[in-house]
């Protein structure tokens, strides 16, 4: 695995596993709402940003994948609740 494989391939296991698990509880919980998406997504950018002990590269990694799930996710949502693709 070359030097840079190993990163995409956390990242993109990441990602998909966040988005379909983002998926799946919009459709199964009726009480998770775009707020609660814009919550948690705010949260997630502290997190991001409060790197002061070094959590590594690999979890730097997953937290930015995460973010881009829920920002993925926060899109589609909301240009359905526009009624555009």
């Amino acid at each position: 695995m070359s030097s840079t494989a190993w990163k995409e391939a956390a990242y993109d296991e990441t990602w998909h596993t966040t988005i379909a698990s983002l998926r799946r509880r919009r459709l199964e919980d009726p009480t998770f709402s775009l707020d609660d998406t814009r919550g948690i997504l705010r949260h997630l950018y502290i997190q991001e940003g409060n790197d002061w002990v070094g959590r590594g590269e690999l979890q730097d990694i997953k937290v930015q994948a995460t973010i881009a799930a829920h920002e993925s996710l926060l899109a589609e949502w909301e240009a359905e609740t526009r009624g555009t693709d």
